[in-house]
Order: C-alpha cells, then structure tokens, then sequence
C-alpha cells in the first residue's frame, strides 16, 4: 500500500511508503511451478506453510499476495526443486534442477 505520491526535482512523480512491488512470482507461474512439481494446491500450502484458500485465491486472481507469503511459496518451490530464471525479452521462466528430472 503506497502512502504518499510524491514529484522530484525532475519533476518525475513517484510514489513513498512500501515503494514498487518487483513480484516474481504470478499466478500462472505458481501454477506451472506446481505442475512441474506434480503438487496440487494443499501440498504447496503444506510446503509453504500457507493456507490453501490463499493459493487458491492467488492463482484464480482475486487478490494479490504479500511479499512475505511470496517468498515463503518461492522458497517452497526452490527446496521442491524449481529454478527461476530471468530471461531477458521473455521474464521469469522455470526449470528443475538436475536432480528432479
């Protein structure tokens, strides 16, 4: 949540509080992770330590998620054995270690 939108000397506007949101993970990606992973929503949230309503919600796009449960799905993912990797011209794509193919 932004709490005060503020110009610069450049006379740029910009925004003070919680500063931009650089999310990695989206819902489809989330989804993808899974499938990679062959887990269903409930062993993510058990992995993550979520509840499945919020990863439900999250990949069926009705609200966003906070940067705390963000990392807490990507570290799930990253112990589960997905790689994130920034593609330059494409984004974030995903991949599995060696060890999970």
């Amino acid at each position: 949540m932004t709490y005060m939108a503020y110009i610069n000397q450049y006379g740029q506007s910009g925004m003070m509080g919680q500063g931009t949101r650089d999310t990695i993970l989206t819902p489809a990606l989330c989804r993808a992770a899974r499938g990679l992973l062959d887990w269903t929503q409930l062993d993510l949230a058990e992995h993550a330590a979520v509840s499945r309503s919020t990863i439900r919600d999250f990949e069926g796009k009705h609200h966003e998620i906070h940067r705390a449960t963000e990392a807490q799905l990507r570290l799930a993912f990253e112990k589960g054995g997905v790689v994130f990797v920034d593609v330059e011209g494409t984004g974030t794509c995903l991949g599995l270690t060696s060890s999970r193919r």
